[in-house]
C-alpha cells in the first residue's frame, strides 16, 4: 500500500508540472499532502512537513544569499570581460556556442557543486544567448549535461554517498570507471556540436562587433565598478574555494560573501538595498520551491513511501536477470533520478540493490558503479528532488517541464553511452 502511494505520489507530481496544470511549488505542496492524509497520516503530517523543511533549511538560505552574491557581482561587471571574450572567439556561431558552454559547465562543475556551477555559468552566457537569439532551453539543458556529468567525479555528491554506503574509497568507485567518465565527457560535447548545428540552421552565423558595454542601460552602467574587477575576481575564487574546502558551513560563506561584495562594491546603505531588490523576484522564487520540496521529501521520507517504492523494486527483479543486476542498474539509475533523492536512494535503494545482486555473484562495488553512472550524475539537473534543478531553471528562465523534456534523452544517452564503455572495460557485467 505504502509503495502504491508512493509510486502514484511521484507519477501524479510529475503528470501535473509536465503538462503544466498547476505551478511546480503548488505540486510539490500539496501532492504529498493528499497522499499522505489517504493513507492515514493525517496526525503526523505536520511533523514529516516540518522535518523535511528542517533539512531543506540550510540548502534554502544558502542558495537565496548565492543569488544576491552572484547578482553583486553581476551587477559590478565581474563576468562582462568573460562575456566579451567568449563572443570574440565564437563570432556569432552557435556551434561554438553550443560547445563553449558544456565545457564552460564542466570546468565550472570542478567544485562538485551543482548550485556554484549554475550561479556562475547561466549569469556568465545567457546575454551571449539572448544577444544571438538562442534558445534559453538549450543554455539550461547544455549546463546540465555538463555538469551532469562532471558530478561523477570523486568529490561529487553520488560518489562519496557511494563510498560511504557501501564502505569503500572514492577511489575504489571511481578509478575503474575513468574511461567511461571521458566518453561521457566526448559524448556530451558531441551533443552540443549537435544542438548547435540545430541552431546554426534556424538562425546562421552572425557576423557581428559586440560591445556589451555600449548595449548596457545607463543603468546597468551605472552599476558597474571595473576598478574593482581584481577584487571581485579574488572574493569569488575565495568564495568558491571555501565552499569546496567547508571552510565553514555553505550558507555562511555566501551569507559572509555577500555581505563583504555589497559593502565594498555599493558602500552607501540605499545602493545595498537596490542591489538586494534588485534579485529579490528569482531568490524568492528560488527559495519557496526549495522549501516546498521540503515539505515534498519530508512527507516521502516520513510516511516511510521511499522505503516501501525501494523494496517493491527490488522484489520485482525476476531471479533470471538477477546476474545482470549491474547492467540493469546501470541503465536505469538516470531515469531513478526522477524518483528518489541522492540520499533515499544511496542510503536506502542502493544497499539493498547490492545486498541482492551479492546472492547473484556480483560484487556490491559493482552495483556502486553502475548507480554513478546516472542516478543523481547525469540526472540531478532535471530531477525535481534536487534544489539545483530548480536554481537552473529559475536563473535561465525556462520550465522545468520543458527543461525536462529537452535534456532527458540527451541525459540518458550519455548514461547509455558510459554504460556500454564500463561493459567493455569489463566494470559492469
Amino acid at each position: 500500500m505504502l509503495a502504491l502511494l508512493g509510486f502514484l505520489t511521484i507519477f501524479v507530481f510529475l503528470a501535473l508540472i509536465l503538462t503544466k496544470k498547476v505551478s511546480v511549488i503548488v505540486a510539490l505542496i500539496l501532492v504529498p499532502v493528499v497522499f499522505a492524509l489517504i493513507g492515514g497520516f493525517g496526525a503526523e503530517l505536520g511533523g514529516f512537513m516540518l522535518d523535511g523543511i528542517v533539512g531543506v533549511a540550510p540548502t534554502g538560505i544558502m542558495l537565496g544569499f548565492a543569488i544576491l552574491f552572484f547578482g553583486v557581482m553581476n551587477n559590478a561587471g565581474l563576468f562582462d570581460p568573460l562575456i566579451s571574450r567568449v563572443l570574440t572567439l565564437v563570432k556569432g556561431d552557435p556551434v561554438k556556442i553550443c560547445i563553449g558552454t558544456v565545457v564552460i559547465a564542466m570546468v565550472a562543475h570542478l567544485d562538485g557543486s551543482g548550485a556554484s556551477t549554475f550561479l556562475i555559468t547561466i549569469p556568465a552566457l545567457l546575454p551571449l544567448y539572448d544577444k544571438l537569439g538562442m534558445k534559453r532551453i538549450i543554455l539550461a539543458g547544455l549546463v546540465a549535461l555538463g555538469a551532469g556529468t562532471m558530478n561523477m567525479t570523486p568529490w561529487g555528491g553520488p560518489t562519496a554517498r557511494a563510498a560511504a554506503a557501501l564502505e569503500v574509497s572514492t577511489a575504489q568507485l571511481f578509478n575503474p570507471l575513468i574511461p567511461a567518465f571521458v566518453a561521457g565527457v566526448v559524448w556530451i560535447v558531441f551533443v552540443a556540436y549537435l544542438v548547435g548545428k540545430k541552431e546554426r540552421k534556424r538562425l546562421g552565423v552572425q557576423d557581428m562587433e559586440h560591445s556589451l558595454h555600449d548595449e548596457l542601460t545607463e543603468e546597468a552602467r551605472d552599476m558597474r565598478r571595473p576598478k574593482l574587477f581584481w577584487f571581485n575576481l579574488i572574493l569569488t575564487i575565495v568564495t568558491i574555494v571555501a565552499l569546496v574546502q567547508v571552510w565553514l558551513p555553505l550558507p555562511i560563506v555566501f551569507m559572509l560573501a555577500f555581505a563583504i561584495a555589497v559593502l565594498i562594491n555599493y558602500p552607501k546603505p540605499n545602493d545595498q538595498m537596490d542591489q538586494i531588490k534588485s534579485q529579490s523576484v528569482g531568490m524568492i522564487t528560488v527559495v519557496s520551491i526549495i522549501f516546498a520540496a521540503g515539505i515534498f521529501t519530508g512527507i516521502l521520507s516520513g510516511t516511510e513511501m521511499i522505503s516501501a517504492m525501494a523494496t517493491a523494486l527490488v522484489q520485482i527483479i525476476p531471479d533470471a536477470v538477477g546476474g545482470s543486476m549491474g547492467v540493469i542498474v546501470a541503465v536505469l539509475s538516470m531515469p531513478l533520478s526522477l524518483v528518489f533523492t541522492p540520499d533515499a536512494y544511496y542510503f536506502g535503494v542502493m544497499p539493498i540493490l547490492a545486498q541482492t545482486a551479492s546472492a547473484y555473484g556480483l560484487d556490491p562495488v559493482q552495483i556502486g558503479q553502475a548507480s554513478m553512472l546516472g542516478q543523481m550524475t547525469t540526472g540531478f539537473p532535471l530531477s525535481p528532488l534536487t534544489a539545483s534543478t530548480f536554481l537552473l531553471i529559475g536563473l535561465a528562465g525556462v520550465e522545468l517541464g520543458d527543461h525536462q523534456k529537452f535534456v532527458f534523452k540527451w541525459a540518458f544517452g550519455t548514461t547509455l553511452v558510459m554504460t556500454i564503455v564500463a561493459i567493455v572495460t569489463g566494470v559492469i557485467i
